[in-house]
């Protein structure tokens, strides 16, 4: 009863986060804008997820239930580290691809990178 008490929160923050990253998907305007919320918004939301799980692990194997809820503590650790270095590693990809095969910002949205290469006189490697 206390343990629900305690991962229930947590999971409906994390089902908040997770929703405002479908919705930064749909109303902003270029793909630049849309891979900066659901990425950051789907980060976060995750580790909401991530720490109810925790949380529910470490309790129930403190219970002493088994040894599996430690197995299932380190496979989550694992699982948020991969998380956290692949998901911004992800979207930076998916933002330089966007911008190597010219899809513009939009107008209201000042492309730094372009103005850097226009000053510079050429273009980046």
């Amino acid at each position: 009863m206390i343990l629900g008490l305690l991962v229930i929160p947590l999971i409906l923050i994390s089902i908040v986060f997770n929703a405002l990253g479908v919705v930064s998907l749909y109303r902003f305007p270029d793909v630049y804008t849309r891979l900066h919320g659901a990425t950051k918004c789907t980060t976060f939301g995750t580790l909401f997820a991530v720490a109810a799980i925790l949380l529910y692990s470490i309790v129930r194997y403190l219970a002493g239930d088994g040894d599996r809820f430690l197995v299932l503590f380190i496979h989550t650790v694992i699982a948020v580290v991969v998380l956290l270095i692949t998901n911004p590693t992800g979207g930076h990809a998916l933002a330089r691809a966007a911008h190597r095969s010219g899809v513009l910002p939009d107008p209201a949205i000042v492309d730094v990178l372009e103005e850097d290469e226009k000053r510079e006189g050429g273009a980046a490697a």
